[in-house]
């Protein structure tokens, strides 16, 4: 690019010139964006930081915490706590809503967020990430309770990750489109390297976990043995499959070159609507994808129309290029 800009800059631009957003969540997005650098430093030192293995610690999932979740969870919530943006926080790593304490000003805006996506990869050196979602706190409402948070994820007003890899790469949208920005760690400052970021609607490639195979519903089977037969079977074409064990660096494959993620629902728990969590790791990164051109659903509807009943809830997801996903939900539907 000719011109560097900002990711400050970038935002003021959203604010001033297009109208986007207003100057509290310009100015809450920014500190998000300082959080996410700070633990891109944790990672990056790894062992030298003494940031490696098990915290010997469960969250409220019953999940096995890493060191890495407790800092990335304490650094996103010590940075966005006292700017006056924020009325309230949730976090996949704690039980109920974290309130900003009285000694600070209160915003108008709730800020949800995985603060480390992907833990089983930390230890092995593969990329992990952030994933955010910024809504608006009700009007009207006085405090703020659990009941606050649960708004289907049609109404985010902003969403994003930060994935920690070779790069460090912010993907963000207000509801604009896509923008990337790479982490110019000389500078120190996030570079708008990617605008109005387009995922193809078709592919040649798929994400999930074949050993659950044997546990999905028959649409997922279906589809997935359809990619399998390759060029000889119904599809035409031969299909590369691609999974990562982290939502966040699959998700960025995706909006960088296309392809379908799909974590479904499946026979292990019947009881449970899918894996992945709705308000922290469904809705952003739903919102990115369809911003993009994508689709995502959870076989049946789609996922940004879901109301949520809780604030841990789960979800199946099916994500990206939209004509497979459509092709998914029409085998889940029937239509």
């Amino acid at each position: 690019m000719a011109q560097r800009i900002s990711l400050t800059r970038y935002l003021v631009e959203q604010q001033r010139e297009e109208g986007h957003i207003p100057s509290q969540l310009r100015l809450l997005l920014e500190v998000v964006a300082r959080a996410c650098k700070s633990i891109s430093q944790a990672v990056n030192k790894g062992a030298l930081g003494g940031v490696l293995g098990s915290a010997d610690s469960e969250n409220v999932q019953g999940e096995v915490q890493k060191k890495l979740d407790i800092i990335a969870n304490e650094v996103l919530i010590e940075a966005n706590e006292w700017g006056g943006h924020l009325a309230a926080m949730a976090s996949e790593e704690m039980d109920s809503i974290y309130l900003v304490p009285n000694r600070y000003p209160q915003g108008e805006y709730l800020l949800l967020f995985d603060p480390l996506d992907g833990s089983s990869n930390i230890d092995v050196n593969v990329s992990i990430g952030t994933i955010f979602s910024v809504l608006k706190k009700p009007e009207g409402s006085p405090g703020v309770t659990e009941q606050d948070f649960l708004q289907a994820g049609a109404k985010q007003v902003a969403a994003g990750y930060c994935v920690y890899g070779p790069q460090t790469t912010l993907v963000l949208t207000v509801g604009d489109g896509v923008s990337m920005f790479t982490l110019d760690r000389e500078q120190g400052s996030f570079v708008l390297t990617q605008e109005n970021v387009r995922i193809p609607a078709d592919t040649k490639e798929f994400a999930i976990n074949m050993s659950n195979m044997r546990h999905w519903d028959e649409p997922v089977k279906r589809y997935i043995d359809e990619c399998l037969q390759g060029k000889e079977g119904p599809r035409g074409k031969d299909f590369n499959m691609r999974w990562i064990a982290s939502m966040v660096a699959d998700v960025h494959r995706i909006l960088t070159r296309g392809g379908v993620f799909m974590y479904p629902w499946d026979k292990r728990e019947p009881n449970k609507p899918g894996k992945l969590r709705l308000m922290y790791e469904a809705n952003p990164m739903s919102w990115l994808v369809e911003q993009a051109g994508g689709a995502a659903t959870n076989g049946r509807q789609r996922i940004l129309d879901i109301e949520p009943g809780q604030l841990h809830e789960r979800v199946s997801v099916i994500l990206g290029s939209k004509n497979e996903v459509d092709r998914v939900t029409s085998y889940h539907t029937g239509v």
